[in-house]
């Protein structure tokens, strides 16, 4: 292995060896390693193959910011090998490529280049009419990524959530000093850093021409850091959004931290920018920041004979870093006519190396099979982009470059900020940033080092005064910046190959002749040509792509600017999207009373409640017996997680007229009504029972999980009808039970003798106000499990004292507690709906035989012109009841509804129930299959089909006898 003698080598124990493989070759690596750098160690620099024209790729960054890595693990695709760390055994393999990675039989396609020429997918492949499908299999499989292991067992991910006073992102030089001041200042300080250690380009560049600065700073800094109370470090994590008010999702390996920060700084550094010239993408031809991040965290000597070029004075320091390793650097090239600072040139000579001024590398060339760099051409600039005829050849196998930087502009584009080109300066910089977000550093067009220390402490000094605390930073001035961007290091050559964007291989001219097709705006640009959408996100493309657009269309840089940065800021996992969340709970006020009672809780939203009472192991026969005893005497069920929402003034009828389908203004006082609730394109959202109580006075209940939305909704709603109306989310102020059962009248009698409890003196569907055991309530006749039954909603705080009393009361009539399963099954027996459950985001009134709920002659509510326009149409799926014999394989919510080799549907509901003696249950079935008694073949576990048959819905008590008694 080409290893480098400490102190080289930062993240690297060389104690521990590690073994693994690459297309089947043994390698060794150390602890620390990616696995390109050990690649690297061991000689091996072809990587992996160019999307469209399969030519050798070697690493670009040694950052995991390019696409030039790509390669395929076992268990994952698409993987970076700079950025991604080996392990002891791992199998490694290239991806994209035909035949095998060192000889790929498509790279060929290079040679025909001309005949795909950018956007001729577009323009060749759409006709004859329907060719797309002939050729579209072809296509992919020629431009193939990675490729999937379906037998992938699904790992833990998981989510958290930080609260804290300044969120720094990126820990380089200014964000650890940044971090430091708003410590010191007593602020709650979060430092967010991509990498495994702290330091940024303090850990791989160079800042002087002795080269001990940076790694003594970094020392002092990183330990003060570390140490610092107020200081929270995420490493190897990224900020991968910016949203409103500060809220960053971060993810560091299978977690995300949900983050919110009263201030946030970005200090996340800038992009080394390559220098555009024909065969720049050959292994070998990297960043100068890239070889001395090969160095300096890896020990790995990237070549043996060197050729720097650069538009800046870094490249001097990047020749002076390797040639104290032993690289021997056969020359600078220097695209200025001078250094900015005199001295570097001086040292750079004093180490033998020969400098040209005032030139560029115009062609790398290559060994046969084009696997690595050979040499170049290097020629005289005579005017903007444009060389001189003939030049001088040097022979290489290593080519560093910087043509200058590129602002991590991403996040702060996703918060508003605008980008702005300084023509000057040849850069880009960013303005027009939300309160509470700052900039520091290179990203804010600082690169003196004194500069962004200063810049960091400045801007948390600032943010410091925003939070109300004093970060003792005085004034003081920066010193003056020395020019590092080139202002067009970009020189196409007739021969092509002179890539602009590495990882959807576009060249000049395919930038160029996008503008003379007519797409002269950049974003259109983008979207015919696909520059910017691979992996790297345009990180290396923006900047090229924006300066040639706008000569193209002659106009500046400034007015062209780059195309739109949406999250995320890089790739990540649906696993970390649908991770194991946070999950916060509340406890109702009986929640004692469930546990003493051996209930098994469940969530339903945030809250918890009783499933069943008894043994997990005994679900089924405690559901039954539970529901049994319903139908047969009388049960007490904790309904306190229903929502309430109080609607009181004026308008408050006029309010629920708009927001529900049924009408309510003449809706009598002391009754309810049952409350649909659309959105604007006539999906049922929620649904619930409205009570009126008074004139200008409305209860209404609505779902566990939907009530926190709905009351968004109707305060959103009434911000625009502006009522005279205001509304009230009461549902943690309120406690509530269901009395339900033949036997519940004469339970409620016993408790409550200001009410008259009788049939005719508190019908159906009727509200009263009375008190039960001594404890103000709200009572309503409603029947959601299809019995007699009593809602009863009272203060929480007297929740427990309610159900204690109730229990009491009822314990010569055997009463008894049932959960949250067995009311699901008793409302299934009546074939009651359950939103959520047996709706989904596309359902539709017509659809769940609600059609009756719908006020006809109201001349608005939400939604109402969406509904008519879908009742115009033919019906394609309705919700149907069915049933099955007992002892037959039990359809589980899920399974498909099949009409012939297709999908017709899907089951919302299904449960066996011991009333009726068959399994019963709701699902998704076509139209043409949604008449009684047809049957309808359902697809069970195992695959096996079963025949269910349609049925009238409800299954039980269709006249409602029992719950009007």
């Amino acid at each position: 292995m080409s290893r480098l003698p400490a102190p080289m080598g930062l993240l690297i124990d060389r104690d521990q060896p590690l073994r693994f493989s690459f297309e089947g070759t043994d390698y060794q690596g150390f602890a620390g390693d990616s696995i390109a750098s050990a690649l690297l160690a061991n000689g091996r620099w072809l990587l992996s193959r160019s999307f469209k024209y399969h030519r050798p790729r070697g690493p670009l960054t040694m950052a995991g910011q390019d696409a030039n890595t790509l390669v395929q693990l076992p268990d994952e695709p698409n993987v970076l090998a700079d950025a991604q760390a080996i392990r002891a055994g791992i199998q490694v393999t290239g991806q994209n490529f035909n035949g095998s990675l060192d000889n790929d039989r498509d790279a060929y396609l290079g040679k025909f280049s001309k005949f795909m020429p950018v956007g001729f997918y577009y323009r060749s492949f759409y006709k004859p009419k329907g060719m797309w499908k002939v050729w579209e299999p072809l296509i992919r499989k020629k431009a193939g990524l990675g490729v999937l292991d379906l037998g992938f067992k699904p790992q833990y991910y998981d989510k958290a959530y930080l609260f804290v006073d300044v969120a720094i992102i990126g820990a380089g030089p200014a964000g650890l000093s940044a971090a430091l001041t708003a410590a010191n200042a007593g602020a709650k300080v979060l430092l967010v850093e991509q990498q495994p250690v702290l330091g940024g380009s303090l850990t791989y560049a160079r800042f002087d021409v002795e080269g001990r600065r940076a790694e003594l700073l970094r020392r002092e800094l990183v330990a003060a850091v570390e140490g610092h109370a107020n200081i929270q470090i995420l490493k190897d994590a990224t900020c991968n959004a910016w949203f409103t008010d500060n809220y960053l999702p971060v993810i560091q390996g299978r977690r995300m931290y949900k983050v919110r920060a009263r201030q946030c700084i970005v200090s996340a550094g800038a992009f080394d920018q390559p220098v555009v010239f024909r065969n720049n993408d050959l292994p070998g031809i990297m960043l100068a920041s890239a070889a001395q991040r090969l160095m300096k965290l890896y020990a790995v000597k990237p070549g043996k004979r060197a050729v720097v070029l650069t538009g800046n004075d870094d490249g001097y320091l990047a020749a002076l870093d390797l040639a104290e390793q032993g690289v021997q650097v056969a020359a600078l090239v220097d695209m200025r006519q001078q250094p900015s600072d005199a001295t570097l040139k001086i040292a750079v000579e004093k180490q033998g190396i020969p400098c040209h001024l005032g030139s560029t590398v115009y062609e790398a060339l290559h060994e046969k099979g084009m696997r690595h760099v050979s040499g170049v051409d290097i020629r005289r600039i005579t005017a903007q982009g444009q060389v001189s005829e003939s030049g001088l050849r040097l022979a290489c196998d290593l080519l560093c470059m910087s043509a200058g930087y590129m602002p991590v502009y991403q996040l702060l584009c996703q918060a508003g900020g605008k980008l702005a080109y300084d023509e000057q300066r040849a850069e880009f910089a960013i303005s027009g940033l939300p309160q509470h977000l700052a900039i520091a550093g290179s990203v804010n067009g600082r690169h003196n080092l004194d500069n962004v220390l200063l810049d960091g402490a400045r801007v948390a000094a600032g943010a410091c005064v925003a939070l109300g605390l004093d970060a003792g930073i005085g004034e003081a001035a920066f010193a003056g910046e020395a020019r590092v961007n080139f202002d067009w290091p970009i020189f196409p050559h007739p021969k092509g190959k002179d890539f602009v964007d590495f990882d959807e291989d576009l060249q000049v001219r395919d930038i160029v002749n996008a503008t003379r097709i007519g797409y002269r705006d950049v974003q259109l640009v983008k979207r015919f040509s696909t520059v910017g959408m691979g992996p790297s996100q345009g990180r290396h493309s923006a900047l090229p792509t924006a300066r040639l657009v706008a000569q193209a269309t002659r106009r500046s840089i400034s007015e062209t600017g780059v195309t739109t940065a949406r999250p995320p800021f890089e790739a990540e996992k649906l696993a970390h999207v649908a991770g194991r969340a946070f999950d916060p709970y509340r406890q109702t006020p009986m929640h004692s009373r469930h546990v003493a009672a051996g209930a098994k809780l469940m969530p339903a939203g945030i809250w918890q409640r009783p499933a069943y009472y008894g043994k997990p192991e005994e679900r089924e026969r405690c559901m039954q017996e539970e529901a049994r005893h319903v139908r047969e005497k009388v049960g007490l069920i904790d309904v306190s997680t229903l929502g309430g929402l109080d609607v009181r003034g004026p308008d408050a009828a006029e309010l629920l007229e708009r927001i529900y389908t049924l009408p309510f203004k003449k809706q009598p006082v002391a009754r309810t009504r049952y409350a649909l609730m659309t959105n604007e394109q006539g999906v049922v959202i929620d649904d619930g029972v409205c009570a009126r109580l008074a004139d200008n006075h409305f209860y209404v209940t609505a779902t566990t999980s939907g009530v926190d939305r709905i009351y968004q909704q109707m305060l959103k709603w009434n911000a625009q009808w502006r009522l005279n109306v205001d509304i009230t989310n009461v549902t943690a102020a309120l406690a509530a039970v269901n009395l339900a059962g033949p036997l519940s009248r004469q339970v409620l009698e016993k408790l409550c003798d200001d009410v008259d409890l009788s049939a005719e003196g508190f019908p159906y569907l009727a509200v009263r106000t009375g008190t039960v055991a001594g404890i103000p309530a709200r009572l309503m006749r409603v029947g959601f499990v299809g019995e007699l039954g009593y809602e009863i909603h009272v203060p929480a705080r007297h929740g427990g004292k309610l159900w204690d009393a109730l229990m009491a009361a009822g314990t010569e009539f055997g009463i008894r507690p049932f959960g949250v399963e067995t009311q699901r099954l008793l409302r299934l027996e009546k074939g009651h709906v359950i939103i959520s459950q047996d709706t989904d985001g596309m359902t539709h009134p017509g659809e769940i035989d609600m059609e009756w709920a719908i006020g006809r002659k109201k001349a608005f509510f939400v939604g109402k012109r969406s509904i008519e326009i879908l009742e115009a149409q033919p019906l394609k799926r309705k919700l149907v009841g069915f049933t099955l014999p007992k002892g037959s394989p039990q359809p589980l919510e899920g399974h498909l509804v099949l009409k012939g080799p297709d999908i017709s549907g899907n089951v919302t509901s299904c449960e066996y129930s011991t009333t009726l003696g068959q399994i019963i249950g709701l699902a998704y079935a076509g139209a043409d299959q949604a008449e009684p008694g047809m049957v309808i073949p359902i697809r069970v576990e195992g695959g096996q089909v079963v025949q269910a048959t349609v049925v009238q819905l409800p299954f039980f008590d269709p006249d409602n006898q029992r719950q009007e008694l």
